[in-house]
């Protein structure tokens, strides 16, 4: 026995017939709608300067405006991270302008008013590989 099923799109403003089914996401929640032609074209009018002012979602434009916290976060591990490059320097390491901090020099930056601060490193001799015993025999 043959069966065909038969799918019809309402659209979910006017009770109309529906012509396709629009995607769309705010506020990281996914929406989908059903709309006929006019009132899909309507929709993605409404929204075009919007989408032409958005980046894609994982886009390579950096966001405009950051979250607040996220901010002061960024700023305050940037000034903390200045203050150790200027103490490293100081005290005898050697850091470079931007970069990763080695864990060394931020272990002693951390320990620097406790007492049990590493001191200031010395220069490193040059280094060699130990050569292997000579056996004579």
């Amino acid at each position: 026995m043959a069966r065909i099923e038969t799918l019809q799109l309402i659209d979910d403003l006017d009770g109309a017939s529906a012509d396709e089914t629009v995607a769309f996401a705010v506020d990281g929640e996914q929406f989908e709608i059903d709309l006929n032609a006019t009132n899909a074209a309507t929709f993605r009018d409404k929204l075009a300067p919007f989408v032409s002012a958005a980046r894609t979602a994982g886009g390579g434009r950096r966001a405009r405006r950051r979250d607040a916290t996220a901010a002061t976060a960024s700023t305050e591990a940037r000034r903390h991270n200045q203050a150790v490059r200027v103490w490293a320097r100081e005290n005898g390491y050697s850091v470079s302008e931007r970069g990763r901090i080695s864990a060394e020099v931020v272990e002693a930056y951390r320990d620097r008013d406790s007492g049990t601060s590493l001191s200031a490193p010395k220069k490193a001799a040059p280094t060699t590989r130990p050569q292997p015993a000579q056996f004579s025999g």
